[in-house]
Parts: C-alpha cells; structure tokens; sequence
C-alpha cells in the first residue's frame, strides 16, 4: 500500500477528480493531486541533524543530545522528520484546535512521504498517545490517532487504540517550560487493566515538544513490562 491509497480512499480521490486541489498555505493550486503547493512544501522545515533519542535538532546528527546523556529518556528513539515551526505549525493548529480535517490529510501524507524515503526500525504496534475522555469529547477527535492510522495501514502494523490510557487531565501544555511539563503530566497515562503489549512499540503523536507527554508515557509502557519504546512524531519542535 502506497503512502497516496493509505490517506486517500475513493471518496476523496473522487473529490479531487471533481475539483482543482488548493494549497492550504497559499491559496495557490496544489501539486501531485494534493492541498499544498511544491513552493509552501519546499518551506517545510526539515529536522535533518538530530538526537537519534529524542529528536532534537542538532547541528549534527549524533546518537544522545546533552540532555539525553545527562538524563536518559525511558523511550529509546526518535523519528520526527520535520521542525515544529511555520509554515508547518499553522497546518497543526488548524489539524488540532480547527477541525481542520484537510489539514489531517496534508500532514499525514508528507510525513508518510518522508517515512518512506527513510523509515526507522519498525516496531510491533503503534500506539497513539492518547487524550483523556474529556478532552476527545471536547475536541471530536484524537488527533495522534488520525494521523497514526495511515501510517499503521501503510507499515502493515497493529494500531492500538485502548492499550495506553489517559488517567486525569491536565491544564494545557501551550505555553509551558519543559520543567512544568513534566510536573502536569506526572502519572497522567496507565496501561488498561489487562492490557496485552508487544516488547517494542512505537508511540504517535502530532508534536514532540519538550518530550515530556512521551517520557511518561513510555514510563508507563515500561512499567507494564515493554522492552522498547520509540516514538514517532510529525514534527519536533526545535527548542
């Protein structure tokens, strides 16, 4: 399955049949039969050199950041392929916090076409991090878990959505130090009761930004006996 037939059913492929693309940037016509522009998608921003564990933007790639060999995360590795900044925020935002369902897709198929270029080691299942049942009424939708779905069809792996639990929420993370991060975030996820988990699994979600939401997350898939937690995110921000 290619990344195109992972994102796109027939309904939508129908859709663009009827009616041009449009850049969701720009305004422009889009390219390839997508809502984006080849110049808006040149200025994506790509995290090319990066800390193999967390992600970070480096100005070399090397395997732990200062960060990660002060403190190593409970998670092992990090594939986020571009930096959270514009013009890729504004398409998050509106994903996010607009109900921006096209944005979804836009996201989904360039991080798809960037996964496909260099894939990193597979694990067994993907989990997307989940939102507590507040939260996904509030918003409609898992935004982790939407943009998780094609790439689990794509990489022919499990997608699990009931594994990994939200336990309490918490106030916003916008707008937080990375200190503060950790503080609201502390003991949030648990494994369901029960639950079955493969030794390595990789953890999705939209934004990896100090790392915190993935930290305990993976310290609670190791806790329930997982071996090796990696997370895979869109974008990463780059602070």
């Amino acid at each position: 399955m290619n990344a195109r037939t992972a994102v796109d059913g027939w309904l939508q492929r129908l859709g663009f049949a009827l009616l041009p693309s449009r850049c969701l940037l720009c305004g422009g016509p889009g390219a390839a039969r997508r809502d984006l522009c080849a110049a808006c998608r040149a200025d994506l921003a790509r995290n090319s050199s990066a800390c193999a564990c967390c992600g970070l933007p480096l100005p070399q790639a090397q395997p732990w950041c200062g960060r990660c060999l002060r403190r190593r995360p409970a998670f092992t590795a990090t594939w986020a392929p571009f930096l959270y900044q514009p013009p890729l925020a504004g398409l998050v935002t509106r994903f996010k916090f607009a109900g921006d369902l096209a944005a979804g897709r836009v996201l989904a198929e360039i991080a798809l076409d960037a996964w496909r270029a260099a894939p990193p080691a597979l694990p067994q299942a993907l989990l997307p991090v989940p939102l507590h049942p507040d939260r996904l009424r509030e918003r409609g939708y898992n935004q982790a878990l939407e943009l998780a779905r094609p790439f689990a069809a794509a990489a022919g792996l499990p997608l699990e959505i009931d594994r990994l639990q939200r336990l309490r929420p918490a106030p916003a993370q916008s707008g937080l130090g990375a200190l503060a991060r950790r503080r609201n975030l502390r003991g949030a996820f648990g494994i369901r009761a029960g639950a079955a988990l493969p030794a390595h699994v990789a953890l999705f979600d939209d934004v990896m930004t100090t790392g915190a939401t993935a930290q305990e997350c993976a310290l609670a898939l190791r806790r329930a006996g997982v071996a090796r937690v990696d997370v895979w995110a869109v974008a990463r921000s780059p602070y």
